[in-house]
C-alpha cells in the first residue's frame, strides 16, 4: 500500500442517486466521521423536495448539483472527482485514476451502469445515459433529417415522443412498444399520442417513490451518473425540418449490421423511405445505414442505441472474488453486502441475491437506486454498531411512477404478471385518450396493476396488493367506473 493513502472509515463510489443517497445517510449517522464520495462525473445527483404521500409512496425531485453544494449541506462528506482504477479488496484499498490510494473500513459501490451499445466506437451511434451524452445527442439532432432509435425501454419511449422536426424510425425487438413497462393493450392506448400534437405546456408530472430508474457519449462519459426522469425537460429536441413528428415503427426486429455511406454505396441497393410525403430514402445521401433483421435498410443521420445497460463492475471485479448475478451485477444479500468482506453495493451496479417479496422485483430504475442507497447506508451502520436491522419495507412492493407520451404511468407489484405463469387473469378498463387501467389477479387477490392517466387509484391498489384481500366476490365490478372503490377499500 502506498504510504500516502487517504484513510477513511466510509468510502462510497458513484455520484448518482444511489451513491449520493448512501453518502448522505452515512453522513447523518456518523457526523464525526468523513464520508468520501468518489465520482467520475463533474456533478452529482441529489434527491430533493421529498414529500410522503402514503405508506410506500412519496414525491420527490432529482437535481444535478455541484459537489460544493452537497458538501455545504453535509460538511463531513468529501467529494473526490476521480474514477476508480482498481480495487484491492484484500487490503481494503481503492486506487483512483489520479493515482491516489483510499483505504476504507467500509466501502459501498454505487458505480451504476453503462449503455449496452449495438456497436462500439462508431461516431454515428450514440447512447444516452448522462448529461454529457444527452447534450451530444441534442447537438446531433439540430441538423438531423432522420434518426433511427433502437430499443424499447424508458429512454427510447421518451425520445421517440419528444423529438420533432425529423423522421424517426423506431426499431424494437418486441411485438409492441414499451414491452419493459406495459403490455400490448397499454401500448395501443399510447400509440395515438405519437401522431397527435404535443401540448405546448407540459403536464405537471409528480415523481413518487413508490418502491422503485436508470441511458451516452465518449469513453469517460460512461462513468457519469444516469439521467433522472424528465431529463429532456428544458432541452430543445427539435431537428431541422418543418414537420412536427413522423414516427415509423419496425417491430420484431434488431439491427443486423451498420454501414457507413461508402460501404452502403458499394452494395448498390436501395434504402427505404419512411412515409408518404417524406424525403425519398433511396437517394443514398445518408451518412449511415442500418440493415434490420427483417431485411429492410434505412439510411439516417445517426442512430440512437437505447438497448439497456451493463452493470459498471470492471474496475472492482478484477483480482477480487466477487459473486456476480446472471446480469453481471455485484450480487448482494439482504443487507446489501457483496461476497467480499466490508464491501456493499447499491443501485444499478448490484444484483439482488435474496429471495424477493412476492410483489417486488428488481429493475434498474432511478427510484430503486435511491431506496437501495438509503438502505445500504442503514445496513453499513447496523453492521458497524453490531445492531440488528430488518429488511426495509420499500422492498415489499414494487412501484414505479414515470411519464410516457405525456401520460402519468404507474406500475405496481407484478404489473406484467411476472413469474405468475398462466395462473392469473387480467381486468381492464380503458377510456380512449384518458385512462388505461389493468389489474393482475391471482386466486381472487390483486398481484399487480398498470395505471395510465390520472386515475387516482394508486393508493387503493397499493393497499389491496399489500393486504392480499380476497376480492373474488367483486369480479369485474372492481373496475366499474360507477363503483367508488377508493372510498370502499381505503
Amino acid at each position: 500500500m502506498a504510504a500516502a493513502a487517504v484513510k477513511g472509515k466510509f468510502v462510497v463510489v458513484g455520484g448518482g442517486i444511489a451513491g449520493v443517497t448512501c453518502a448522505e445517510q452515512l453522513s447523518l449517522q456518523f457526523p464525526a466521521d468523513v464520508v468520501y464520495l468518489l465520482t467520475a462525473a463533474p456533478f452529482v445527483k441529489a434527491v430533493t423536495n421529498i414529500k410522503q404521500v402514503s405508506r410506500t409512496l412519496e414525491e420527490f425531485d432529482v437535481e444535478q448539483q455541484t459537489s460544493s453544494a452537497l458538501q455545504s449541506q453535509y460538511p463531513n462528506i468529501k467529494v473526490v472527482h476521480s474514477a476508480v482504477k482498481e480495487l484491492k479488496a484484500d487490503d481494503q484499498v481503492l486506487i483512483t485514476e489520479d493515482g491516489t490510494y483510499y483505504s476504507y473500513e467500509q466501502l459501498c459501490v454505487c458505480a451504476g451502469a453503462r449503455p449496452r451499445l449495438i456497436v462500439e466506437e462508431n461516431p454515428y451511434v450514440l447512447g444516452i445515459r448522462d448529461t454529457d451524452s444527452a447534450r451530444m445527442f441534442q447537438q446531433h439532432l439540430t441538423k438531423a433529417r432522420r434518426v433511427l432509435v433502437v430499443g424499447n425501454g424508458g429512454i427510447a419511449l421518451e425520445l421517440v415522443y419528444e423529438m420533432e422536426g425529423c423522421e424517426v424510425v423506431w426499431a424494437i425487438k418486441d411485438k409492441s412498444i414499451g414491452n419493459t413497462f406495459f403490455d400490448a393493450g397499454a401500448a395501443e392506448f399510447l400509440i395515438p399520442q405519437l401522431n397527435s400534437e404535443k401540448p405546448q405546456t407540459p403536464l405537471t408530472c409528480k415523481r413518487m417513490k413508490y418502491t422503485t430508474e436508470r441511458g451516452a457519449g465518449q469513453e469517460d462519459s460512461w462513468l457519469g451518473s444516469a439521467l433522472g426522469p424528465d431529463w429532456h425537460e428544458g432541452m430543445n429536441l427539435k431537428a431541422c425540418q418543418e414537420i412536427s413528428r413522423c414516427v415509423h415503427i419496425e417491430a420484431e426486429c434488431e439491427v443486423q449490421r451498420i454501414l457507413l455511406h461508402q460501404d452502403f454505396k458499394a452494395l448498390n441497393i436501395p434504402s427505404l423511405p419512411v412515409a408518404r410525403g417524406m424525403k425519398d430514402g433511396a437517394t443514398s445521401d445518408w451518412p449511415v445505414y442500418a440493415e434490420l433483421t427483417n431485411g429492410k435498410i434505412y439510411g439516417c443521420d445517426f442512430i440512437v442505441s437505447a438497448t439497456g445497460v451493463f452493470p459498471n463492475v470492471e474496475a472492482f471485479v478484477s483480482g477480487n472474488n466477487f459473486d456476480l448475478g446472471e446480469d453481471g451485477g455485484l450480487r448482494v444479500d439482504d443487507h446489501m453486502r457483496t461476497s467480499v468482506k466490508n464491501v456493499y453495493a447499491a443501485g444499478d451496479v448490484c444484483t439482488v441475491g435474496w429471495t424477493p417479496s412476492p410483489h417486488w422485483q428488481q429493475m434498474r430504475l432511478w427510484t430503486q437506486a435511491r431506496q437501495m442507497g438509503w438502505y445500504a447506508a442503514k445496513c453499513m451502520a447496523a453492521d458497524r454498531l453490531d445492531e440488528a436491522i430488518e429488511m426495509d419495507f420499500c422492498f415489499e412492493l414494487f412501484a414505479h411512477v414515470t411519464k410516457f407520451f405525456n401520460y402519468k404511468v404507474i406500475l405496481l407489484g407484478k404489473y406484467n404478471a411476472q413469474g405468475l405463469g398462466t395462473n392469473h387473469e387480467l381486468l381492464l378498463r380503458c377510456t380512449k385518450g384518458r385512462e388505461y387501467v389493468k389489474v393482475v389477479m391471482q386466486n381472487g387477490r390483486m398481484m399487480g396493476a398498470v395505471l395510465i392517466g390520472e386515475t387516482d387509484l394508486e393508493e387503493t391498489f397499493e393497499n389491496l396488493i399489500l393486504n392480499q384481500m380476497d376480492l373474488s366476490a367483486y369480479g369485474e365490478d372492481l373496475l366499474d367506473p360507477n363503483v367508488d372503490i377508493e372510498d370502499y377499500f381505503d
